[in-house]
């Protein structure tokens, strides 16, 4: 290639030649997006690629991970005849084995998995794992899972085929090129600047490893990721390995096994890892290694040992110590940048590249031609995170914990400990002194819920019912017979503001946006599919204003989201308005009498020495008892003056108080000096969690995502379909008079013992998978399990008479209870109860 060859502009430009750059720019190429150049500083694969161990296990936690990896596997066996070129793919299955009773639980929730997402999985004695991986010690075990789809690849292979069939496809692959910077024009990606000469292109993609955080940083990019050292080691032959031997993992001791000519690789996950690279990653390291360190081996091989005796006394020919980039949650960064238009990254896949390689090649590529994903990939998205999240300081310390999550005990509702406190509402302290256990989301250390004897020792988690089961049904009681408060600071808040605000509004919500101020109103957000993107609330706050209420996980998402798709000519702009509010919730039945008793605004009695204050300017002067469902004011709490919702995420009665930072430990000193007479209780999320589930209230990203839709959830009544045009309008309209394939449903169950559901259970009818549930919690209201969860219709409607009439149950860690099911809530709990409907 002569230098006059090189490009001047392209219409994607990818950095990074390792196995997602060639993967990405061989599936755009297959999309029809010829205009394609992949920039490579040094060697195809010669960043991390080049020395990852090839593994390639099918079954994750997301349905949609285990479908972009059973992509990859599918991927890898066919390029051989598709390019010439071999990759190295073999289908020898996996073993994974257990030593513990908490393991066997997970392998037993892991059968149920396999099977709710089509993966064939087989469970084994020890004897019989041991027969199967006959270099193993399995007289310790307590049994084993069998996947026979899994397999291995030659990471460089893959690459290169890949890049080979970019190139018959017409991309232009460039190595030995490197980036020197990043033009962007208002706020947008404008062109690449190489070593080599400027490249104009409208979308870019950063795929380059562990330099990603680097390049990102060219535009204005946060890429959160840091790398780590990950060792393994390759030995000499060994007696009874053959070619066949199937990769085995052992998380118990943080290991895994594969067989390379004829020998060993063995490698793993010490639960904590050495963080590298903290003063960048040289340019110039490329096809190279770091020094061994067998201290921080120690506890791999001590592991391996006692699996594979035979490892005490095989020479070991090579170790291997290669570093990676992981994540602070230990998934990798899929998707559009928030920071700069047109910039895309591919990025921190915690040592899972291969696996991942295929599916996430074709993932992004599909989410460049289309607009947006195509599949449920808010487990990956890279807008999960927030520029905070790419501080070089808190990833240094979050990554030593993320990479031992690989093989750490996945324990329900386990939360990370590392680099925390990050942040912190205004009353952070005053629930700390009150026995918080304290959770983490987006950042936001959120109350879990109030035992201060747990708040000091430190959760015991456990796959059954743990200590905080008493505390937790206290905090339901306090909201379904009286009033519990809850800080829900953590909520994500955009304001949207301009003279086209209501029409922008109006054409990316599927509710009606046209309310009078002091109106709010629950809508999803759709994408072309008629999947959820989001469910928010939007308050009007006047006739150019509206305040729009996420999840707590969701604010970057969805301030990108909403930026994106306000029309260049319109008038209105989104602001994250976040920390300039907390949100405290007051809920049950007694609500509205203990915000009456503080409120000048309310029907109660002034507090003392409040009386000879004036009402503040600007405030309605309406009693607390006149504020409909879902309507907004502004109110008086003591000496604040804040804005009030009547609404309640629990069900019941209820408010939302949006209240200024400055102003939120003030307001929540006054709440709770008077509901002190009420019995008022702080409430944590998991008592939060427990009554939505029981109302039947469906959560976005655990019950409906991005591919599920309004009629799936029960939800097509919130749809105006009088309006002329809003995202998703043409999927619903097809899909109006049809029967959805698959319903969400609310469940209860009588659960025996200690046993406990989370969430992932299958739902059963006469032993055949039909659906999958959800969410899941004890509630105390109802003595049982309340769940939710989606079932296959078989394209016939759902009644209530038809639900009844079958039998179903659900699968807990092997164990099958019996469930009943409802369309609403109320039928799930008083048929149970052979109540009159």
């Amino acid at each position: 290639m002569t230098a006059s060859a090189f490009p001047t502009q392209a219409r994607t430009v990818i950095i990074g030649g390792g196995i997602v750059g060639t993967s990405i720019a061989y599936h755009l190429v297959g999309l029809g997006h010829r205009d394609v150049v992949l920039l490579e500083k040094d060697r195809l694969s010669s960043g991390t690629t080049w020395h990852s161990a090839g593994l390639v296990g099918q079954l994750r936690q997301q349905a949609s991970l285990t479908r972009m990896i059973r992509y990859s596997t599918g991927l890898y066996e066919r390029l051989e005849a598709e390019t010439g070129l071999a990759t190295g793919w073999k289908r020898c299955g996996s073993l994974t084995v257990a030593r513990t009773p908490e393991r066997m639980t997970v392998l037993a929730r892991n059968v149920a998995s396999a099977r709710a997402q089509g993966v064939e999985i087989e469970r084994l004695d020890p004897a019989e794992a041991g027969r199967l991986w006959a270099p193993m010690r399995h007289e310790d075990l307590l049994g084993a899972v069998w996947l026979p789809g899994d397999g291995k690849a030659n990471p460089s292979d893959v690459t290169a085929a890949l890049a080979r069939g970019a190139r018959l496809g017409g991309a232009r692959l460039f190595e030995r090129t490197g980036v020197r910077s990043i033009e962007t024009v208002a706020g947008r990606v404008a062109a690449v600047v190489t070593d080599r000469g400027r490249i104009a292109c409208e979308t870019l993609v950063i795929a380059a490893g562990q330099w990603s955080r680097q390049v990102g940083a060219l535009c204005g990019v946060s890429v959160p990721l840091h790398s780590a050292e990950h060792m393994y080691i390759v030995t000499d032959a060994i007696p009874g390995v053959s070619p066949d031997l199937p990769v085995m993992r052992d998380p118990d001791g943080y290991i895994y096994f594969k067989e390379e000519v004829g020998g060993l690789v063995m490698g793993g996950f010490e639960p904590q890892a050495k963080p590298w690279g903290m003063d960048g990653i040289p340019e110039d390291f490329a096809f190279q290694l770091l020094p061994d360190d067998w201290d921080q081996f120690e506890i791999l091989m001590e592991n391996a040992i006692r699996r594979v005796p035979a490892l005490e006394t095989a020479p070991v020919k090579l170790f291997l110590n290669g570093p990676e980039s992981f994540t602070p949650d230990n998934n990798c960064l899929l998707g559009p940048s928030p920071d700069c238009a047109g910039v895309y990254v591919a990025a921190g896949f915690n040592s899972a590249g291969i696996a991942l390689g295929g599916g996430a090649g074709r993932a992004l590529a599909e989410w460049l031609v289309a607009g947006e994903p195509t599949d449920d990939l808010w487990a990956v998205d890279i807008r999960r995170f927030a520029r905070f999240n790419a501080n070089p300081t808190w990833l240094h310390d979050r990554v030593k914990e993320t990479l031992g999550l690989h093989y750490a005990m996945p324990w329900p509702n386990r939360e990370l400990v590392s680099a925390r406190p990050l942040r912190r509402s205004p009353l952070y302290d005053r629930l700390a002194a009150k026995g918080a256990v304290f959770g983490a989301k987006m950042g936001w250390e959120r109350p879990n819920l109030f035992d201060a004897q747990i708040a000091a020792a430190g959760p015991a988690y456990t796959f059954g019912r743990g200590a905080w089961t008493g505390a937790v049904a206290a905090e339901q009681r306090a909201i379904r017979e009286g009033v519990g408060l809850v800080d829900m600071t953590s909520f994500g808040k955009l304001l949207v503001q301009g003279r086209d605000a209501l029409a922008v509004l109006q054409e990316i919500c599927c509710a009606d946006m046209a309310m009078e101020p002091g109106e709010s109103r629950y809508s999803p957000i759709l994408n072309a599919r008629g999947g959820f993107e989001s469910e928010v609330t939007v308050a009007r706050l006047a006739a150019d204003s509206f305040l729009v209420i996420t999840g707590s996980g969701q604010a970057v998402r969805d301030e990108h989201l909403l930026r994106s798709r306000i029309p260049a000519a319109a008038c209105a702009v989104v602001t994250d308005m976040t920390s300039a509010y907390a949100v405290l919730a007051l809920a049950g039945p007694r609500a509205a009498e203990l915000l009456g008793r503080v409120s000048r605004s309310g029907t109660g009695s002034i507090p003392p020495g409040l009386g000879s204050i004036p009402h503040g300017i600007g405030t309605i002067p309406h009693g607390i008892d006149t504020i409909p469902q879902e309507g907004l004011r502004e109110i008086d709490v003591g000496y604040a003056t804040l804005r009030a919702v009547r609404r309640s995420y629990v069900g019941g009665d209820g408010f939302e108080l949006i209240v200024p930072t400055e102003f939120a430990a003030g307001v929540y000193d006054t709440l709770t000096a008077a509901g002190e007479a009420l019995g008022l209780r702080d409430v944590g999320a998991y008592a939060v969690d427990a009554l939505r589930i029981e109302m039947g209230y469906a959560a976005w990203g655990r019950d409906i995502g991005p591919d599920v839709t309004p009629f799936e959830a029960g939800l097509g009544h919130v749809v105006r379909f009088d309006k002329p045009a809003f995202a998703g309008r043409e999927a619903l309209v097809a899909a109006r008079d049809a029967v959805p394939d698959r319903r969400l449903v609310s469940l209860f169950v009588d659960l025996p013992g200690d046993v406990m559901a989370w969430g992932g259970e299958l739902i059963l009818e006469e032993g055949r998978p039909v659906g999958e549930v959800t969410s899941a919690a004890l509630s105390a209201t109802l003595g049982g399990l309340v769940a939710i969860g989606r079932i296959a219709t078989g394209g016939l409607g759902l009644d209530q008479a038809g639900l009844d009439a079958r039998r179903f149950e659900i699968e807990v860690a092997g164990r099958r209870v019996p469930a009943w099911l409802g369309l609403t809530p109320y039928r799930a709990r008083s048929d149970r109860r052979g109540d009159a409907a």
